[in-house]
């Protein structure tokens, strides 16, 4: 047990070089990239909390663990370690996971399961606590767990394909809506483009390592980190939306970005301009 604790025990290393700065730090600079997941998770939590009360609780896991994305991913970083790994991509896995479970179109919804508002309502709280929830988990996160110790180096080419397959769903989801606003088509691309450019700062940290040892510029993985994190934000606020208009319609849900909606990069928020009230009214 010891030796998965140990330091690169792991079979990836990054192009970063190790040990450069610090003697028990590894890759200090992609390790200090992992603190923009402490900086923006606490600000989408607070900013689609008026989303979550309305619609449920538990999307706020998606984005408490992302702090634990942020955490796991410093300490695989720092010590390169077999442990630090599996905690690493198994805590992605796992938001991938809830967000299925969360956000899955009902359209979509296995023969067994006719209705969500029968398993997911805001009383009933966080996730664990419905079927629908226990099903994805279970197809999306539980089996996955156990097959990423099967061939632990794929592990990141599995998850990056994940990924391609939700930005493919959203796609499909986007071309039924009804509630395209240019807005929302920004907000899409957006998250689109900021997916796309951190795909390619990690392909060539991975296999251009050669190129950017030359040009002494070794950090395309922490600016991966932080493009990510990023695009996370706009592609689960997307969802959100989305899921606003089809499941609680008489939210009236619209987009604003904080701090402004000037921003370039402001950070994407759903605001409610109805509640409860305004369903029982109609």
């Amino acid at each position: 047990m010891n030796d998965v604790f140990s330091y690169e025990s792991s079979d990836l290393d990054w192009c970063e070089a190790n040990y450069r700065h610090s003697e028990v730090h590894s890759e200090i600079y992609t390790s200090m990239s992992s603190l923009f997941f402490f900086v923006i998770s606490p600000i989408m939590l607070y900013l689609l909390h008026p989303y979550a009360r309305e619609r449920n609780l538990a999307v706020h896991l998606v984005w408490i663990m992302m702090i634990f994305v942020g955490l796991f991913s410093a300490y695989f970083h720092m010590t390169l370690s077999f442990m630090g790994q599996m905690l690493d991509e198994q805590s992605i896995l796992w938001v991938l996971g809830l967000c299925y479970a969360l956000w899955f179109s009902r359209r979509v919804f296995p023969c067994f399961i006719n209705d969500r508002l029968a398993t997911i309502t805001p009383a009933q709280g966080f996730c664990s606590q419905n079927i629908i929830c226990e099903y994805w988990k279970e197809q999306t996160a539980v089996r996955p767990t156990l097959c990423s110790f099967v061939k632990p180096t794929a592990n990141a080419y599995v998850l990056n394909c994940l990924a391609l397959y939700i930005t493919y769903s959203l796609g499909l989801e986007m071309r039924i809506a009804h509630s395209i606003t240019p807005s929302v088509l920004r907000l899409c691309w957006s998250g689109v483009g900021l997916w796309g450019m951190a795909i390619i700062y990690w392909i060539s940290d991975c296999f251009g390592c050669i190129l950017w040892q030359k040009l002494n510029f070794c950090y395309l993985y922490g600016i991966w980190h932080i493009l990510i994190v990023i695009a996370v934000a706009y592609a689960s606020t997307l969802i959100a939306y989305l899921d606003a208009n089809y499941e609680i319609p008489y939210s009236l849900p619209g987009l604003q970005y904080w701090p402004s909606d000037n921003c370039v990069l402001g950070l994407p928020y759903i605001v409610l301009k109805g509640t409860t009230k305004t369903q029982k009214r109609c």
